[in-house]
């Protein structure tokens, strides 16, 4: 079994390896996404000089916009990647926002004193994290008394049919890793009640769960196709196990199953999210 070391350090490298995908990507992304987000910072209960701290921050969101919910308080983006956090600072200064900061971390021993943030935000991070009820503990430390903190995870890959597309075309070609709820994965935390029972660990309370829908809007079939080979990590991942013949009968097995989706001249893949807030 690897080391959390050793996860660590995988993950790492895989996502400053996805960097540029995401950075390509991100306005396609942040649309999908930014249902969730907007549920996220409405649980939170932004104060205007908040002290907020966003884990596993990627290209910024949702820690950018809880900033300009709070302009007189302070967010800290982190990030165990950081070429993510590289792109997630181009987008704060890009949009004028001043009072972020970034810190590359881990999420299971943050460089931070206890009690001193108001929020603590995990979106579409938990899964990948190393050490899940080590980092949970340390979301709990550093909130202060009364602080809250709010996760995002994907509902079962039934539910997500946006990547359940691509991987099913995938995996007629080559064979995909079993999910190991030991390691990150993209539907590690799926099941309902699952980050619940995290928090409750942890010592919070005042738990509560609630999905939300998400889109998926491309112009094309192809353009789909092209996004999910770019951004999807399991995709990226399997994808680079296949020759070029192998490639192209994928490629054409997911534009035709994306055509499936196509209204009015977009391409609309349904989604499905798993909210999680709770109270320290």
């Amino acid at each position: 079994m690897a080391s959390r070391d050793e996860i660590r350090d995988d993950q790492r490298q895989t996502w400053d390896g996805l960097a540029a995908g995401w950075d390509k990507w991100n306005p396609v992304i942040m649309d999908q996404l930014r249902p969730v987000g907007g549920a996220m910072i409405s649980a939170l209960d932004i104060a205007e000089d908040q002290h907020h701290l966003d884990i596993a921050s990627g290209t910024g969101e949702p820690g950018l916009s809880i900033a300009k919910v709070a302009p007189r308080g302070h967010v800290v983006l982190t990030d165990l990647a950081p070429q993510m956090l590289d792109i997630a600072a181009r987008q704060a200064q890009q949009q004028g926002i001043a009072n972020v900061d970034t810190r590359v971390c881990s999420a299971d021993d943050l460089p931070f004193p206890d009690a001193s943030f108001d929020s603590v935000s995990v979106r579409f991070g938990y899964m990948f994290l190393p050490d899940l009820a080590g980092a949970t503990a340390e979301f709990a430390r550093v909130l202060r008394p009364g602080g809250r903190l709010c996760a995002s995870v994907w509902a079962n890959i039934d539910e997500n049919p946006w990547v359940n597309i691509a991987l099913a075309a995938i995996a007629t070609e080559v064979e995909l890793p079993q999910a190991d709820p030991d390691r990150p994965n993209m539907f590690r935390c799926a099941a309902p009640g699952y980050v619940s029972a995290l928090y409750e660990r942890a010592g919070l309370g005042d738990i509560a769960e609630w999905e939300v829908g998400v889109h998926l809007v491309m112009q094309s079939p192809a353009r789909y196709w092209e996004m999910v080979s770019e951004h999807v990590s399991p995709a990226v991942a399997a994808l680079a196990q296949v020759d070029e013949s192998a490639r192209d009968r994928i490629a054409r097995a997911v534009i035709a199953e994306a055509s499936e989706y196509e209204v009015d001249g977009q391409v609309r893949i349904p989604g499905t999210a798993r909210c999680i807030v709770g109270t320290k």
